[in-house]
């Protein structure tokens, strides 16, 4: 496998984890984009990641809708999350950061984001 195929995979496995997590029942495939573009924004592999989510029981899609499958799954925040003192920007806003909040899953973790898209994100907000 190259590393361009791996940092590929890498980046579905993660994206899936943190689908799998959303605390919310249903969104639009524009909130799930907005989501998935914390990891990847290459197109491609954000429909990738779409139909893979679909077809592993995680989400289901209807009229431009996804509905979640949580099944008792969301982000702990008291022991998934930790937070890192330094210069971060968040990957979903692009702000500047002295603490930075980032999310372990067993894919990897992903982040930093800001005190308020970590909430944005993860669907609490």
């Amino acid at each position: 496998m190259t590393a361009d195929a791996a940092d590929s995979e890498r980046k579905v496995e993660l994206a899936l984890d943190l689908l799998a997590h959303l605390e919310v029942e249903e969104l639009s495939i524009a909130e799930a984009v907005d989501r998935i573009e914390t990891v990847t924004t290459n197109p491609t592999l954000t429909r990738e990641i779409l139909d893979e989510a679909e077809k592993r029981g995680i989400v289901e899609r209807e009229n431009g809708r996804l509905r979640t499958r949580r099944g008792g799954t969301f982000v702990r925040f008291e022991s998934q999350v930790i937070q890192k003192e330094g210069d971060f920007e968040c990957r979903r806003c692009g702000c500047g950061l002295s603490t930075g909040h980032f999310i372990r899953f067993d894919s990897g973790e992903l982040g930093p984001f800001g005190s308020s898209c970590i909430r944005k994100v993860t669907g609490r907000e």
